[in-house]
């Protein structure tokens, strides 16, 4: 859709200046490149009804285009868009209602509902038994020995230890501190640094992998870079992307295989499974390297839709303790 056309030069100057805002206020790069695509379709559906001033949307003119953003089918996979797409169109919406406010517009009134659906779904979470099949699939997911072993490690940078894509391509062997079962992120997001504790087993993926396959890799020795390519060369973005694609292919799991699984997605679903297993919201946001605690709160709010009581039960308990013991030093992990 980011191809649709506007004729109103109104339009396309608000579609610009929402990206600056969205840009210069530090939303993420996804975001910042997303929204402004859903706010252009949004504009055009509304020249379609000749509806070609910002005063002149009505709240019945969005409830329409909702209700046609329902019907209407999804350009890049065929069927229906999915809830959690459509709550991307409505965050669109609803940021753009605030940068209006903050440009001294009164804004447009704006009534939907948020779509539950799967909420597993709406983050790409995997089950901890989907994130097994993955480990095991790195045992057929390429002929060389060592491509497989470096995937492996792959996963366990990216699950056990919730890597972003970049902190990932940044990885140096130096970081990891198999004495102190840490891993450095020198190049977290913001500039930011942080330790990561390393299980047992993942310490000893990731020791396999550097003493015995790593070595395996031409110009290993020119390099300090943890994930090296063909060439000898640091592994970038794109790479790690399509490494995952494949050990998602090896799963021979089609219900796998059809879900849009990212490298981001290994990252929500270790943040969602700590949280299940009780542990503490700002340990879990110091461990992803939030800068504050309402980028993890998507987490909780996510698991307040599962329904599952044992869930229901360890957020009741943490919120009361929060509550009654604002200064009580929080458990560790």
């Amino acid at each position: 859709m980011k191809q649709l056309h506007l004729d109103t030069h109104s339009y396309k100057v608000l579609v610009q200046d929402f990206k600056q805002w969205l840009d210069i206020l530090g939303y993420a790069k996804s975001t910042v490149y997303n929204l402004p695509i859903h706010l252009r379709e949004f504009f055009h559906y509304l020249e379609n009804k000749n509806i070609n001033k910002l005063n002149h949307i009505q709240t019945k003119h969005i409830t329409d285009y909702y209700n046609y953003l329902k019907s209407r089918t999804n350009q890049r996979r065929g069927g229906g868009i999915s809830n959690g797409h459509l709550n991307k169109h409505q965050q669109a919406l609803f940021k753009f209602r605030e940068y209006l406010k903050s440009h001294n517009h009164k804004g447009i009134n704006i009534h939907l509902k948020r779509e539950i659906g799967n909420a597993r779904d709406m983050l790409s979470v995997l089950t901890q038994a989907e994130i097994k099949e993955l480990f095991a699939a790195t045992k057929s997911s390429n002929p060389d020995a060592k491509i497989r072993y470096r995937d492996k490690a792959i996963l366990v940078c990216c699950y056990s230890c919730g890597l972003r894509r970049n902190e990932l391509i940044h990885l140096d062997v130096k970081d990891i501190f198999f004495g102190k079962q840490r891993l450095f992120v020198s190049k977290g997001k913001n500039y930011k640094e942080r330790f990561v504790p390393l299980n047992k087993h993942s310490l000893r993926i990731l020791e396999e992998y550097i003493y015995d396959w790593r070595t395996a890799f031409y110009k290993y020795k020119e390099t300090e870079a943890l994930f090296i390519n063909y060439r000898g060369g640091r592994l970038q973005g794109m790479s790690f992307a399509n490494r995952l694609k494949a050990v998602i292919k090896a799963t021979e799991n089609h219900d796998l295989q059809e879900r849009t699984i990212t490298l981001h997605s290994l990252r929500h679903s270790i943040a969602t499974h700590l949280l299940e297993q009780g542990a503490d919201i700002e340990q879990i946001s110091t461990f992803l390297g939030h800068t504050s605690l309402e980028s993890t709160q998507i987490y909780t709010h996510f698991l307040e839709y599962t329904g599952d009581e044992h869930v229901q039960e360890l957020l009741r308990k943490q919120r009361l303790q929060q509550q009654n013991y604002p200064n009580l030093p929080k458990k560790r992990y």
